[in-house]
């Protein structure tokens, strides 16, 4: 075994993507075009955490009368390509306005009345 990987088998596959995934220009291509749709996602595996998320997620938006529904992403290339390593994660049209925890109703409201009431 190498350090700093001068002993890597030439076998390995070799990727750019640092989930090990079969990341394509292609699939990179469409996770980038996901990106720019307008709406609420949640990026998570779909653990108890993302599922605490879209629960609070939901009653914000029930709360605030935003007839919008929520994509919960659950492909890893697609959350790599949003920039996020930790989830769970909030996006608001395009823009990740949270990862790494999981955010009460009243902050969720606070975060979709800054977005989308400007």
């Amino acid at each position: 075994m190498g350090l700093f990987g001068l002993g890597k088998k030439k076998s390995e596959k070799e990727t750019s993507c640092c989930c090990n995934a079969d990341c394509t220009p292609e699939t990179m291509e469409q996770a980038e075009m996901d990106k720019k749709q307008q709406g609420v996602k949640i990026l998570g595996s779909g653990c108890d955490k993302c599922n605490q998320l879209e629960e609070a997620t939901l009653q914000a938006l029930s709360e605030l009368g935003m007839d919008t529904t929520i994509d919960h992403v659950r492909d890893f290339e697609k959350i790599a390509a949003y920039g996020v390593m930790t989830t769970p994660a909030l996006v608001v049209d395009g823009k990740v306005v949270s990862y790494g925890k999981v955010l009460k109703k009243d902050e969720v409201v606070g975060i979709l009345k800054k977005e989308r009431c400007q």
